[in-house]
């Protein structure tokens, strides 16, 4: 898979698991300013259901946090390295399964915390990752190969299993 790759083919989501996503979810921009716990750059509250609004972008955390609550799973707004260390919304899976949250860095840091700045991805099956970068600009599925091909994202740091029943808010 190349890293423009922006449809999927058959796997355990179904046969294209990208095009069954709302026109909402596959039309997004990547914004670095769009991130969990980030107000809207009009300064406006998110949506009626609040959930926040996409429609402005968002980096890689907000949108696979939308592209979990599309398929009923909540995650509260936590920036990476709080996904990392929670234990209550998410807990650490050995293997990943679809719906599962892969977090990919560059190595550890000195003086950061364990999970800082990495970047968020959905599983979506075998060597299968939507995710949103700056890279792109848009919705993406990377295989495991294309991640390790960059530096930033060379690590996988592990994968996060949403608890079921956890509420966003």
């Amino acid at each position: 898979m190349t890293s423009d790759t922006r449809h999927t083919g058959p796997g355990p989501c179904g046969p294209d698991p990208f095009g069954r996503l709302p026109r909402a979810l596959r039309d997004i921009a990547y914004s670095a300013a769009r991130h969990p716990g980030a107000g809207s750059p009009d300064g406006s509250s998110p949506g009626g259901d609040g959930c926040p609004d996409l429609s402005a972008g968002a980096n890689c955390q907000l949108y696979a946090y939308a592209v979990l609550r599309h398929h009923g799973l909540g995650v509260p707004p936590l920036r990476s390295s709080e996904l990392w260390a929670d234990t209550v919304a998410t807990r650490r899976v050995a293997v990943a399964r679809p719906l599962d949250l892969v977090l990919f860095d560059g190595g550890p840091v000195a003086g950061r915390p364990e999970g800082y700045g990495a970047h968020i991805g959905v599983h979506l099956g075998p060597d299968r990752v939507l995710h949103l970068c700056k890279e792109v600009g848009h919705p993406a599925v990377w295989g495991y190969a294309d991640f390790a091909a960059r530096a930033r994202y060379a690590r996988v740091l592990g994968v996060k299993r949403v608890v079921r029943g956890t509420d966003p808010e």
